[in-house]
């Protein structure tokens, strides 16, 4: 297995008392991580977990873990427009942070998964992502490498058959919740009342992302608390049009594949037109063609570029986007359902440059020290892929 750094995973995701592990205090800014009553935390489990996680055997060709789409140096994201899996295989979607995912209340861009433990399971199995046909190799590892063998007897007290994808599930979602960040100069200035902890651009970035920006209507920010998310779907242009006119022909075709036995999960990171059909392709409700998850703005400023298809570069593309009206430039054609009735925020070349300073400020200290490195990553990911 290549080097890898855990600074950032089971190394300071443990606290000890009396030689008794245990989750960290939430860090300032976030409740304290919500743990399954049927998947307990442990220091065993979690390191369990990390090495599952970062394996790439579990892949039809060796050479894609977890770990490749969600890298510790660029947030436990990728840096890529979609993610590739094996042979370099291109997906439709952006791949999301799992920093601060145990808070999620459902999981993928269309939330077609509940938990992590749902979650987890599937990119194993997708075509375009570890490509192996089912999880029948992945158990034949855990339950004949020695190191495997031990370690789930000890955290499960299970071996051979009684191992199953349960346990590997369990496994990697409790390492994935100690992947909790808060503590960023936004919550220094706001929860501890630090009025040094944000520049004065960032505290005028903040009105506007208050008042004039709205864009705490679903970045939602809490008495004592801030996800950042509504945890809710929305429509708001974004790839609609690639699909507008055929929305409805195409949600006929989708409803009638799953009925015909096929996997949502494959469908949509493997059709680009089925994929913008967003959480329509969970809940058959036509009002939620093209509605995706509002995503956390927690270490938003290292974890481009932007939307669920990666479309926007820059946070300032993000911005320019929303301030008219659903649209990178003001010169491009106005379309009130394709913008998700998106109205237009009038901000001046001002606040656009305090909102992203804002955006900038809600970084952790443990990722805003890997900003060279999240640079230098994705420059050399780019440089794979022949890009400049």
């Amino acid at each position: 297995m290549a080097k890898r750094s855990r600074g950032l995973g089971v190394a300071c995701a443990l606290l000890f008392a009396g030689g008794v592990p245990r989750l960290p205090a939430a860090p300032l800014g976030l409740p304290p991580v919500p743990i399954p009553s049927d998947n307990p935390q442990s220091a065993a489990k979690i390191a369990l977990g990390d090495r599952l996680f970062h394996d790439k055997r579990f892949s039809s060709t060796g050479r894609v873990a977890c770990a490749n789409c969600h890298k510790a140096e660029l947030v436990f994201t990728d840096g890529l427009k979609v993610s590739e899996g094996i042979h370099k295989l291109k997906g439709t979607r952006n791949a999301p942070t799992v920093v601060n995912a145990a808070y999620m209340k459902t999981l993928f861009w269309d939330g077609r998964e509940p938990d992590l433990e749902g979650q987890s399971q599937q990119p194993f199995v997708n075509p375009v992502e570890m490509g192996l046909k089912n999880h029948d190799p992945i158990l034949k590892i855990v339950r004949t490498d020695p190191k495997y063998a031990a370690a789930f007897r000890r955290v499960f007290g299970k071996s051979g058959a009684g191992i199953t994808m349960t346990e590997v599930a369990r496994a990697i979602a409790s390492f994935e919740r100690t992947l909790v960040s808060g503590d960023s100069p936004f919550d220094r200035y706001y929860f501890a009342g630090d009025r040094r902890a944000m520049t004065a651009a960032q505290i005028r970035g903040f009105e506007v992302f208050v008042n004039q920006g709205r864009c705490v209507s679903c970045h939602t920010i809490e008495q004592t608390q801030a996800l950042f998310t509504d945890n809710r779907f929305h429509n708001i242009g974004v790839g609609f049009k690639r699909i507008r006119g055929r929305e409805n022909r195409l949600a006929r075709q989708f409803i009638a594949a799953k009925r015909g036995g096929a996997n949502v999960d494959v469908t949509v990171l493997t059709q680009k037109d089925m994929s913008e059909m967003g959480r329509f392709a969970v809940t058959e409700n036509l009002t939620q063609i093209g509605a995706f998850k509002t995503p956390t703005l927690r270490n938003v400023a290292l974890t481009a570029p932007y939307m669920h298809d990666g479309s926007l570069e820059t946070l300032a593309d993000v911005v320019d986007f929303y301030n008219n009206g659903g649209r990178l430039r003001k010169t491009d054609p106005v379309d009130d359902f394709q913008s998700g009735g998106i109205r237009p925020l009038n901000l001046t070349k001002r606040q656009k440059a305090d909102l992203v300073a804002f955006l900038k400020a809600l970084t952790s200290p443990q990722y805003a020290r890997r900003g060279g490195q999240r640079t230098a990553a994705v420059g050399a990911a780019r440089r794979e892929r022949g890009q400049p």
